[in-house]
């Protein structure tokens, strides 16, 4: 079975939906890349060189983000940083990584050996509501855009904030057009089930999540519902099952419920939301909440789980529209036996004991995801330079 994997994965590395390492390196080392040298092990974070190697990545999403507490000029600057911080990493390391815009950029990449590396902006209020900023982040190679992040853009709901659009409003629907335009594929992973259901209805293209998973089997509201899953089915998109405990865990997933409530109790900042420059919180308040997690410790999520989430999803919409997001170094814990990007083989592996055919293991790594890129390129105005 190892080599069955190995061969695999060698033949058909890794294409990852969402990778967070920029702005770990952000809050970890402000942008030092010599403070924090991927090239050899690097033991806070999920990310680094001999870990991708030993985990068949052959290809990276790697999210270019700012939180959405911030808003106007700062989120734009931020995520500019960010891309910044990924054409640095090439720069530093280019017998590794190669920028990547497209479905055959990413081939002639990973069959050269090296890591493609392509570029995600996690949150729509990172274009400022203007869709000048949006084409300008396409002529830098931003691949895919998340409509939201934990908090409403003007234009579109996202999951985890009171609903205002029910959805897209005029203005969110010609975003989504002009991201069709320009070859930006729609990513609504993030957002409420009602701008799931708008994107899907107004996008021409393959719609993504980059980093979701299935609510059928855990009831969070970053996951997607049956009925969303069927609709992306339709659109010919795909979900990119992600490994967040509390996204494919229920008993996680209660637990972060239950930590939200005794959050609000304490008056403390949602522990969803990031706040720029550290918690303002009362120290007090801090505290007592640290003092209730010692009382009521995280369940653990598991490898398996994940892989059911991997399976439901096939057996609602078939194995074409699948593939993976872990969103390592997003997240401060994963599930058990997938730590760090080393891990894809043992999922990978946990599927093929499963049954699952080296031709869906395939689509799963990376070929669904390409498709969708390809598709994407081929509806985009021709005129519109990539």
């Amino acid at each position: 079975m190892t080599d069955r994997i190995a061969a695999l994965l060698k033949a058909h590395p890794v294409l990852d939906g969402h990778n967070d390492l920029p702005w770990a390196l952000r809050e970890k080392a402000a942008y030092d890349l010599d403070a924090l040298d991927i090239a050899i092990s690097q033991p806070t974070l999920h990310t680094d060189i001999p870990r991708l190697r030993a985990g068949g990545v052959g290809a990276q999403f790697f999210s270019v983000y700012s939180p959405s507490s911030m808003t106007g000029s700062d989120a734009v600057t931020a995520t500019l940083e960010q891309i910044d911080c990924v054409y640095r990493i090439i720069d530093r390391y280019p017998d590794t990584f190669a920028f990547t815009r497209t479905a055959a950029d990413v081939a002639e990449v990973t069959a050269a050996g090296r890591i493609a590396a392509l570029l995600g902006a996690e949150g729509g209020h990172s274009i400022d509501s203007s869709l000048g900023t949006l084409r300008m982040l396409r002529k830098l190679g931003v691949a895919y855009m998340t409509l939201t992040h934990n908090q409403n853009t003007p234009w579109a709901d996202s999951a985890t904030d009171a609903p205002v659009n029910n959805g897209l409003n005029d203005f969110g629907r010609e975003v989504v057009r002009e991201m069709n335009r320009i070859g930006m594929l729609v990513d609504i992973s993030h957002v409420s089930p009602d701008t799931m259901r708008d994107a899907l209805a107004t996008s021409v293209a393959p719609v993504i999540f980059s980093h979701s998973s299935c609510r059928g089997l855990c009831d969070h509201v970053r996951d997607a519902p049956d009925d969303v899953l069927l609709s992306l089915k339709e659109n010919d998109g795909v979900i990119m099952i992600t490994f967040v405990p509390a996204f494919v865990s229920q008993e996680c997933a209660d637990h972060r419920a239950a930590g939200e409530i005794e959050r609000a109790r304490l008056g403390l900042t949602p522990g969803t939301v990031h706040v720029e420059g550290g918690s303002t919180d009362n120290p007090d308040a801090l505290a007592a909440f640290a003092a209730w997690e010692v009382a009521n410790p995280t369940p653990v999520a598991t490898l398996n789980q994940v892989a059911d989430h991997v399976e439901y999803a096939r057996d609602l919409i078939g194995a074409r529209h699948l593939g993976l997001g872990g969103d390592y170094d997003g997240v401060d814990t994963l599930p058990d036996g997938l730590e760090d990007v080393s891990t894809y083989p043992a999922l990978i592996g946990e599927l093929a004991r499963r049954g699952w055919s080296d031709a869906d293991l395939a689509g799963l790594t990376s070929g669904n995801i390409l498709r969708v890129l390809a598709k994407a390129e081929e509806i985009a105005d021709p005129g519109f330079g990539r």
